[in-house]
């Protein structure tokens, strides 16, 4: 193939490439670009959606951060449910992967039984979880008052029990998190393990020093991944809760979308969703800076090398 030649060739292949990807970028553009632009603008006036919009400067963000009892109920809520679920859902998801990695009867059946959960529908998990938590018949109390618990919770109707009540039912769906760990277990080289054994480590200590190094990037992708679907939590605090008891599951969307569609303030929900957004690129730069020293890149001890 002549220079010519070649070059006409890359050119085609980058409007191929263009043209396979000009959906997405249509896409974002029109449907998160323009909104999110549009929002930004919304965050300086105040407007109720009917009336002329009134310029504010930054008076939503000043009224957020200085007399907004709620908003700071709301970022608890959400830093506790985040502090709760996230280290609970990688314990969980690497416990479950670990014993889906080994060789039994049956494994892809029980890979599909652990994996189904993550696709259902946000709404339909709610109101099935809303039966299995219900004080008197539902199944969760029910198996307490066999196994001895004379008083079981009453999960969704108490400001001391909805929140661990929400982060109980966001553990069922820990599949989604689970593809991936069983992926990154597979992919560890079993020569790993052999060499250790070798060498008199036990199965404890191949765990920590071959398992979890070697699993540390997808710990990380799952931590970024959970820290933000924390933040956006809503469908099942607006389902089971609608915020309550006492506010107790007044999740930081669920209080953006009281502020925007049911008080119809919709510059001050814009700033709060500003903040939301400041408030989630900088918890994941500084995890992303505290990744340096706790997750091990194979490729890059390659290149160190």
């Amino acid at each position: 193939m002549t220079p010519k030649q070649g070059s006409a060739f890359a050119r085609h292949e980058e409007r191929t490439a263009w043209l396979f990807i000009a959906p997405w970028v249509l896409g974002f553009l029109i449907f998160e670009l323009g909104p999110m632009l549009f929002s930004l603008g919304l965050s300086v006036v105040t407007w109720d959606g009917l009336t002329a919009p009134r310029y504010v400067g930054m008076s939503n963000y000043a009224a957020l951060l200085v007399s907004d009892s709620d908003f700071y109920q709301s970022l608890k809520v959400t830093v506790l449910y985040a502090a709760m679920s996230i280290p609970l859902a990688v314990v969980l998801g690497v416990g479950v992967s670990l014993l889906l990695n080994t060789r039994v009867r049956g494994l892809a059946v029980w890979r599909t039984v652990y994996f189904l959960p993550a696709v259902v529908g946000g709404v339909a998990v709610s109101v099935l979880w809303v039966g299995l938590l219900n004080p008197d018949h539902g199944v969760l109390n029910t198996f307490l008052r066999a196994v001895g618990v004379a008083e079981p919770p009453n999960w969704l109707g108490s400001a001391r029990w909805a929140l661990p009540a929400l982060v109980l039912m966001g553990l069922w769906s820990v599949g989604g998190s689970m593809v991936l760990y069983l992926a990154g277990l597979q992919g560890i080289p079993t020569q790993l393990y052999e060499a250790a054994a070798i060498d008199g480590a036990g199965r404890w200590r191949r765990f920590w020093h071959i398992t979890v190094p070697m699993l540390s990037p997808v710990i990380f992708f799952n931590v970024v991944i959970g820290l933000i679907s924390s933040f956006q939590v809503f469908t099942q605090a607006r389902v089971m809760t609608d915020g309550g008891p006492e506010k107790a599951t007044l999740f930081y969307a669920l209080d953006l979308y009281r502020n925007s569609f049911r008080y119809f303030k919709l510059g001050y929900a814009s700033a709060q969703a500003w903040i939301l957004f400041a408030i989630v690129l900088t918890l994941t730069l500084v995890l992303m800076r505290f990744s340096r020293r706790y997750v091990y890149y194979e490729y890059e001890a390659g290149s160190a090398r």
